[in-house]
Parts: C-alpha cells; structure tokens; sequence
C-alpha cells in the first residue's frame, strides 16, 4: 500500500503549495499534532481493514523523524502487523532502501534495496511522455538489479479509463516472456561478484552454489578466472543447449553455442557441490608486445591487449603511431588479423590510459591522455544499445574507432530538475560490430566526470 505523508490539501498541514505555507511548525505545535493524529489515524484505519503486508510512505523528507514521531507511528503498525514491512522513506525507521530512477553504479550499501522506475521519464499517465525505454533496457535493468542483490519496483501508469499504453504492454509482456524463461536466475538470487572481477552481472542463488551469469552480448566463449572450485555442471537456463567447458588452474573457459541466444538476456548456470571459492585478487598473465604480436590465436591476443589497456598498461605505447601507419619494426605479426586489429585501433593504444572505474560500463574501458574521450570495448554482439551510467559530462559525439561515420545515443532519467545523471544507452549497428572486438570512442565536452554517489528519493521536482 503506498502513503503519501504530506497530505497538502489538509487544512492542518503546514506546507500548502510549493511556494506557500499554511504555518511553522515551531509556531504551532498543536496544529502540527493534529494532523500527525489525523495520519496516523488514517494508518490505523487501513491497517484494521486491509491488513497490508508493506507499506509505501513517500515525501518523508518534508520532515524529520521526531516530527513525523516516526518511531510512534512504526509501533502502532506492527501492533496490527508484527511482520510488516516498511520503505526506507518513513524517515530512519524502514526496512530497505528505495534508490529511484538511477540505477546504481555501485551496489547500495543497504542489505536490502529496490530501485524504483519507471517505463518513460513518468511517474504515472503522462500522455504528451513518449520517450519510454525499449523492452529491452528494461529487461536488463532488473538483470542489473539482481545482479547487486535488489528489487525492481516498475511503474505503471494507466489511462483514464483504465487501459494500459500499448508502449507499456510491449514492456510488461517481454518481462513476462523473460521472467518466466529464468525463474530460476531471478528469485531469491543474491548479489553476484562485483564487476571490478568480472565484466559480466552475476548472481548466486540462494544457497549459495549455483552461479548465474547473465549475457547480454551474443558471444561464443566466456572466460572466468579466480574460480578454486570446479563446477559439477554448466548449462544454459531455459535453453536446452549443450555448453561444452574445461576447466584448468582455477579458470573457467565456456564455449556457448550462439544459435538459440535470448534475445535480451542470456543466462548460463554454473552449478557447483559446495559455495565455490574465488580468488578475486589473483593476478593474469602479462605480455609484452612483441610476444602478442608473435601469437597465433587471434581472440586470445585481442583479449589480452583490451585488458592491458584498460588497467593502463598499454602494451602499443610508443609502439604505433595514430593513425596506425608507423609500427615498431621489431613487431612481427604471426596473424594478419591481429595487425589488422592493431592498427585499425591504433588511435587508442598508441597513448591510452586506464579506464574508468567499474560500475559505470558493463565491459573495459580506457581514456585519451586529455581525458576528453571515452574508450569503450564492446564484446560480441550486443542485444541492444549499450548503457553508460553516471556520466556528468555533455557528449560531443560518438563513433566506432577505425571508421569516421558517427552513431547515436539517447539519455533517459536525467530529468531537467535532478542532479543525478541519467543513463546514456549507444546504438551500435550490427553490420558495423567487429567480431574480435569493437571499440567506441565517446568524445566528451571537457575532461571526464562521473557520478558514483549514493542514489535515494527524488525529494524535488523544481
């Protein structure tokens, strides 16, 4: 059940409209106690006659917490629900957070935490709002929810005469088809290993022993390393499609059959006879250039020079001019392909520098020496644009590195009012995606900055 604490049409209320207040509180306590019992008299009222379960409040922030008499109006809940659950917004005395519109770029430091969301830039029916995400920005929005251990609370906003916008039905039915599909990837899972590990949102299930990776790149091998315990299996969820594996020095090698991918999200399950053990800190190996130049298995060389890049280990620095056109003589390139790549890309790795920190690009990333572009490394082939989380910066412009033809983007929630950035979701064309590893260079207005800080309630809509 959803409440709204400020109440401005009650006559005892202190704040009447955004400019105007009835009274200070401080003026006039007695006032101010009325309408306290009015709402909390309201409460008792829905409580003896719906019994509800968990209980909504909003606008707390018009307030403090000995105002509201928060821990009053708590003990009077839970003497008709001793289970009752309670939002984070009845001022300190709820029992999860409630981040809204931004999704984290972190995991929220609350054990437990919903982002609440909505389908455009909307609370509600806005029928002139028509910027809504795709069904597919929404599916891996929860996918990034459950990745971090939290719930997505999902705004619906009916018509007036209580049909659903056929936008907001396209978005319900694919989460539909998709949470059926992986149930099992999905409820009671807990937060996964942080992204700073490994690219790909993961989540464990309840237990602890199963591992879900969730893939939304069509890609036909994934890597984990740091995995101490061997896994007793390894399949698809909701995908009757074989995975052949193997499993050697605590590294995890899959080789994914791409035929039958989601189209939103894939979900491979790695299972295992206990909680496996991780070794988060163990480090790979490191080559030179020459010994890249000099290998033969092309996915395996262009793997480890987008890695070294984007932990600032550049291994074509002063290797290779700008424009690719200038290599070290001493580089002897077994593979064609390799050369290709290199000197294709040759505008970040003859000077890039460490990308940005994790929890803003579900992949790698790196940076200009100016750090006025964006470097980002794309993976296979994504099943939508790809998100770019909490970047403050305007963006000039966009473009595959290698190729002078720009690509677009778009940015939701980062409505005029707030200062949280919003999401930036980049189309890449499929005809134009490389299929070792495709670079996006994201020219900003100025150096780059990011927003990492906690995400709460939108407590002004000025």
């Amino acid at each position: 059940m959803y409440y709204s604490l400020p109440d401005w049409s009650h006559p005892d209320y202190d704040v009447n409209t955004r400019i105007k207040k009835r009274y200070n509180v401080g003026d006039d306590a007695n006032r101010w106690n009325k309408f306290v019992n009015y709402y909390q008299g309201q409460l008792a009222e829905l409580s003896k006659a719906y019994k509800p379960d968990l209980i909504w409040f909003d606008g707390d922030w018009e307030h403090n917490d000995q105002e509201w008499r928060a821990k009053e109006t708590l003990t009077q809940l839970r003497k008709y629900n001793p289970n009752i659950i309670i939002n984070s917004r009845l001022n300190q005395h709820g029992d999860y957070d409630t981040p809204e519109q931004g999704i984290p770029v972190v995991k929220p430091e609350a054990r437990y935490w919903e982002l609440c969301y909505t389908m455009n830039d909307s609370w509600g029916y806005q029928h002139f709002d028509h910027h809504y995400k795709t069904p597919n920005m929404i599916v891996r929005t929860l996918v990034d929810c459950i990745s971090m251990g939290g719930n997505l609370l999902l705004d619906i906003g009916p018509k007036a005469d209580g049909t659903i916008p056929t936008e907001q039905v396209q978005i319900l039915k694919e989460l539909g088809r998709w949470t059926s599909k992986h149930k099992d990837a999905i409820y009671g899972t807990r937060a996964g290993v942080q992204s700073r590990f490994w690219n790909d949102k993961n989540a464990f299930s309840k237990d602890g022993k199963t591992l879900y990776i969730y893939l939304d790149n069509v890609k036909d091998k994934l890597v984990l390393q740091g995995l101490k315990t061997k896994p007793a299996s390894v399949k698809f969820v909701g995908n009757p499609d074989k995975i052949d594996y193997q499993y050697d020095d605590y590294t995890l090698e899959l080789n994914l059959p791409t035929a039958n991918f989601d189209p939103a999200v894939t979900v491979v399950a790695i299972t295992f006879n206990e909680k496996p053990a991780i070794d988060l800190e163990r480090k790979e190996v490191s080559y030179t250039a020459y010994e890249i130049a000099g290998q033969s298995q092309v996915a395996h060389a262009i793997a480890t020079i987008s890695k070294s890049t984007a932990i600032g280990s550049n291994l074509f620095k002063d290797k290779i001019s700008a424009d690719g056109d200038i290599l070290d003589k001493n580089l002897k390139f077994t593979a064609a392909e390799i050369k290709e790549w290199v000197t294709k890309n040759a505008e970040i790795l003859h000077d890039a520098e460490a990308g940005i920190a994790d929890g803003h690009y579900a992949g790698l990333s790196a940076l200009s020496k100016d750090k006025q572009t964006l470097y980002l490394f794309v993976e296979g082939t994504p099943t939508g644009p790809i998100a770019l989380k909490g970047l403050k910066n305007t963006i000039a412009r966009i473009r595959i590195v290698g190729e002078g033809s720009m690509i677009g983007h778009d940015i939701f929630n980062k409505l005029y009012w707030s200062s949280t950035p919003g999401i930036v979701y980049i189309d890449v064309p499929k005809e134009r995606i490389d299929k070792n590893m495709t670079i996006i260079a994201v020219l900003l207005d100025k150096p780059i900055e990011l927003y990492r800080e906690h995400v709460g309630a939108i407590e002004s809509n000025l």
